[in-house]
């Protein structure tokens, strides 16, 4: 069997069976194919360590980023392993394959000032009752408030809010289902959209749709009509020109933190399937600490 080829059915696996996210599935396959023009057509059997380091080296050389490589070198240990299983090779050439170490970023997150002045505005202006500024002051509240990514947002639908308990069902990555709490402002910002806001959107629509946001049309919201509203509300107060969604996802779990959360908590919130990606919001914390001791005590 071609590379090429068997590539692209453990992508497929990855979608079909293993049920990961679309944007995950994506970056697999976006990976294999870079490594599928780097080695030529060959066939799968031929595909061996020198094959594998020519390829890194080749991205090396062409600026990839110490993060990329890493993954590239993650995703090709993943196919290679599923190869084996599946009886496609008998070894397996990516298990001596070493790629240098993507370096730790702690997180981009605004201070809690300045996102209760952010929301305060929101609220304001959501104050006049148009039907977009409402949904973004719903959106806001509730991506800070609850924590969920951009995907789980743009999935809500109307059935999956429980306001009186102020909960909302999502389903996370790899189809997981989870309820996360949020806050009474979010709830109070959502009711005020599907009360005034919502029912105007849909309006403009060729259908019905159960979506809790809507787009301007109508039809469910999508995530860069998202990633645009958070990008030019929150990049201005946290100084940084690339800025998306994730950002409210990283403040909302160290500020958490900060107010004394336990940390097996704020993993369940954020879904995340190891403790080890939640604990790196402890470290923005201590980050935080240590520079306000730095400005604040006389023998810092």
């Amino acid at each position: 069997m071609e590379l090429a080829i068997a590539a692209e059915a453990f992508a497929d696996h990855l979608e079909r069976v293993r049920r990961l996210s679309p944007a995950t599935v994506r970056a697999y396959r976006s990976d294999l194919r870079d490594l599928g023009a780097s080695a030529g057509p060959i066939a799968l059997e031929e595909a061996d360590l020198e094959v594998l380091r020519d390829w890194l080296w080749r991205a090396t050389q062409r600026g990839d980023a110490r993060s990329t490589l890493a993954r590239r070198a993650a995703a090709a240990r993943s196919f290679f392993s599923w190869a084996q299983e599946q009886g496609l090779i008998a070894h397996d050439p990516s298990l001596r394959l070493i790629a240098p170490k993507k370096g730790r970023t702690l997180p981009t997150v605004a201070s809690r000032d300045a996102m209760s002045g952010l929301l305060d505005a929101h609220r304001a202006a959501a104050g006049a009752g148009e039907p977009v500024a409402l949904r973004d002051h719903a959106i806001l509240e509730l991506l800070y408030g609850s924590g969920i990514r951009v995907s789980e947002l743009c999935g809500l639908d109307i059935d999956d809010l429980d306001l009186d308990r102020g909960t909302a069902r999502v389903l996370g990555k790899g189809s997981k289902e989870r309820v996360v709490p949020y806050g009474a402002p979010a709830r109070d910002a959502l009711r005020a959209y599907l009360t005034r806001g919502r029912p105007a959107l849909i309006a403009r629509a060729a259908a019905a749709t159960p979506a809790v946001m809507l787009g301007t049309r109508g039809a469910r919201i999508g995530p860069r009509t998202v990633y645009t509203l958070v990008a030019r509300v929150l990049a201005p107060i946290v100084g940084a020109e690339t800025i998306g969604p994730h950002a409210l996802r990283h403040t909302a779990a160290t500020h958490l933190l900060d107010g004394g959360a336990d940390l097996r908590a704020v993993q369940e919130i954020l879904g995340h399937a190891s403790l080890g990606t939640t604990q790196i919001y402890t470290h923005v914390s201590a980050e935080r600490l240590t520079a306000t001791y730095r400005l604040a005590h006389p023998r810092a």
